[in-house]
């Protein structure tokens, strides 16, 4: 599904902030416990890279059972599990589906045909389990020079698509590019990416700053992000969290226009109109969605909309 169809798909989904994401690891109890507390939108379990061969097993009944038992409930939960193509991939795909995450997050993905198959998959356990089918939404991330090529047909891959994120280290590996703290080796994938999402009408998370003690250095790569028209970015450590989700709040300028368009959409629908313009300028669904995303970063950043500021 591509184009409009699929934007007005997703607009019938529940607004869920990516802000800020947060990697905890399934083999490590206190991380899974702390993450809990701080501020990202985002926790992500990791059942991929922060977990030994030997400790998959174990990793992947912790995370069940955290989902299970202690699930957050103020937080857009997802499980990062191992890729396609790895001997741990049917064994965390049956347990993590049972989990019941809001989203499943797919590292090494290259293909739209890679994202088909694993939603089917997933259809076919939540059928057999009794969960809603489609339910579960998928993160992809992109991690290579071909799936920064085939980054559009992957956004727009499947319904159950919701964002695409960046890999900036394992990108510019595939690529034998030196990554940067200046980033200029990733800044055609980050656009790319960036452009597959637009088109998809899906969020688009951008790559990790991995130097967790320069604070500067973040400011200017979340700056970049934002401008660029990124919706969140992952972090590598909590005390990146609060840096990035002021990036990602929105101003009182953006919230006032995005009161706006709401006020327009509902005059409409009372007086029966099936176009409405705001300034001159059209008012579809789209942009109805950007609005109602905005209002839900004000209100998650605390900011009270009970009235307009001019």
């Amino acid at each position: 599904m591509t184009g409009r169809g699929r934007v007005l798909v997703l607009a019938e989904r529940q607004i869920h902030l990516k802000r800020t994401g947060l990697y905890a690891s399934g083999c490590s109890p206190v991380n899974m416990i702390q993450a809990v507390f701080y501020n990202e939108d985002m926790l992500v379990y990791d059942l991929e890279d922060s977990v030994p061969a030997s400790e998959k097993d174990a990793a992947r009944l912790l995370i069940y059972q955290m989902m299970k038992y202690h699930r957050p409930r103020n937080k857009y939960v997802a499980i990062r599990i191992n890729a396609l193509y790895s001997e741990y991939f049917e064994e965390d795909l049956q347990a993590v589906v049972r989990a019941n995450p809001d989203a499943i997050r797919l590292p090494k993905i290259e293909y739209a045909k890679e994202v088909q198959s694993i939603s089917q998959r997933i259809a076919q356990i939540e059928d057999q389990v009794g969960l809603e089918v489609g339910k579960i939404d998928l993160i992809c991330n992109i991690e290579s020079y071909m799936g920064i090529i085939n980054a559009q047909e992957i956004a727009s891959a499947d319904p159950r698509v919701v964002a695409l994120t960046v890999s900036a280290e394992d990108l510019t590996a595939s690529m034998k590019a030196q990554r940067t703290k200046k980033g200029l080796e990733v800044f055609y994938a980050r656009n790319a990416v960036l452009l597959a999402c637009r088109a998809a009408g899906i969020d688009a998370i951008d790559v990790v700053f991995s130097d967790i003690n320069d604070e500067e250095g973040l400011r200017e790569d979340t700056a970049l992000a934002k401008n660029l028209g990124f919706d969140g970015k992952t972090v590598v450590h909590p005390r990146q969290i609060d840096v990035v989700n002021s990036f990602f709040t929105p101003s009182q300028k953006e919230i006032n226009y995005a009161l706006r368009v709401l006020d327009a959409v509902e005059q409409g629908k009372q007086l029966g109109k099936g176009a409405v313009t705001l300034d001159g300028s059209m008012i579809d669904k789209p942009i109805e969605m950007r609005a109602r995303t905005t209002l839900a970063q004000a209100e998650a950043a605390g900011i009270k909309l009970d009235r307009m500021v001019i």
